[in-house]
């Protein structure tokens, strides 16, 4: 009895000790969206690789003005809007994301570097 005890104290010591160790430290990168949400998009359209997603308006990673639209679903990873009447896509995982910090609510990222849309620059997700 003594044994399984000290067994399944042991491996809640490892789990909590890996869990620590494995923690986030920094930004995601990862959009959090459904459909019938307003989300801020790259306003360059079909064919742009930046693949900027935002709660918020501002400027994409390429620099364009991101552009007002709501998302029609989430599949497979994607965020699908409509955009001068196309239905377009982006990845749910940025390889940026803002480095606002804890607490900054604009939720951007992009696929390539430069500055989020509370003018910030993205960080690379790790």
């Amino acid at each position: 009895m003594k044994k399984s005890v000290l067994l399944v104290l042991s491996m809640l010591f490892v789990f909590a000790a890996v869990s620590l160790v494995c923690a986030d430290k920094g930004p995601t990168g990862k959009f959090e969206a459904k459909a019938g949400d307003t989300i801020y998009v790259c306003g360059c359209g079909e064919g742009c690789d930046c693949g900027s997603l935002a709660k918020k308006e501002g400027k994409c990673g390429c620099g364009k003005e991101m552009v007002k639209t709501t998302v029609n679903k989430v599949e497979k990873g994607k965020v699908f809007y409509t955009l001068d009447g196309k239905e377009l896509s982006a990845p749910m995982q940025g390889k940026y994301a803002c480095g606002c910090g804890e607490g900054c609510n604009c939720g951007s990222i992009s696929q390539k570097p430069g500055k989020c849309s509370c003018k910030k620059d993205m960080v690379k997700v790790k």
